[in-house]
């Protein structure tokens, strides 16, 4: 089955991953409306409950998109520049969406209304995302990856790993000669490790091997590219994973591509 947009959405949106964000939706939206700012106290309730939750809720739409793209487009852009951009990216269709409710009403569409409604939205953008960029910050470790135990079989090989890349994510694990190229979230080592021992110690996680010499996590693929049997993935952190004949069909009947 070939992997599209929407399947790949669907695998990325686990229960656990959704919570948090309708969490934020909900409490900035009723935040907002027990402030009721720029004069939107007068809707009165529940409807600025409503007002305000759909403002917030559009904005994290938009918000959800541009966090995907910006950083394909921008990998070397710090995260807190990433947020900033997507503070004023949102701002946009927000904005639009008021306007076109307090048209309406019947005032007039000028560019002095644009921006006077454009400016307090992105007040409020940069307030969500500032929300947003602290939860994040603590919710995952100090190497920008989410913090999690791994399993006990993949301990042999984190620890031979420096410390500064035992808690980060493990994105592909490459054979050169007698060593292991291990690459994670927050860098690379080599470690002195056979590959079909290092696959065997990261069984039990969402990865698969692609290549004799490659083993690659699902979750750090990026995009896939195939042709003539043969395919390459590009993982998180720029590289290409090479994807040979002997493995192709498995990795193409799960969905890799």
């Amino acid at each position: 089955m070939a992997r599209t947009p929407l399947t790949e959405l669907a695998r990325r949106l686990k229960p656990v991953a959704v919570v948090r964000p309708v969490l934020i939706i909900l409490g900035v939206g009723t935040f907002m409306a027990i402030l009721g700012p720029f004069g939107s106290h007068t809707m009165g309730w529940p409807q600025l409950w409503f007002y305000w939750v759909g403002l917030i809720a559009l904005g994290a739409v938009f918000g959800f998109g541009a966090g995907e793209v910006l950083p394909r487009l921008f990998p070397k852009l710090a995260k807190l520049a990433i947020y900033s951009m997507t503070a004023a990216f949102v701002a946009i269709p927000v904005t639009t969406a008021i306007l076109h409710l307090e048209s309406s009403l019947g005032p007039r569409l000028t560019v002095y209304r644009v921006a006077a409604t454009y400016a307090p939205v992105l007040v409020v953008s940069i307030f969500v995302s500032a929300v947003a960029y602290t939860v994040a910050k603590f919710t995952e470790d100090k190497t920008g990856t989410t913090a999690a135990s791994p399993p006990r079989a993949a301990r042999t090989l984190t620890d031979k790993l420096p410390h500064r890349l035992r808690a980060a994510a493990i994105l592909a694990l490459t054979s050169e000669d007698h060593y292991l190229r291990v690459r994670t979230g927050a860098g690379e080592a080599l470690i002195l490790m056979r590959l079909t021992d290092a696959i065997a110690a990261m069984e039990g996680l969402d990865g698969a091997r692609t290549h004799r010499s490659w083993w690659v996590a699902r979750d750090a693929v990026t995009d896939a590219k195939k042709g003539d049997g043969r395919g390459v993935l590009i993982l998180t952190d720029g590289a290409e994973a090479p994807v040979s004949r002997t493995y192709y069909p498995a990795l193409r009947d799960a969905g890799w591509f």
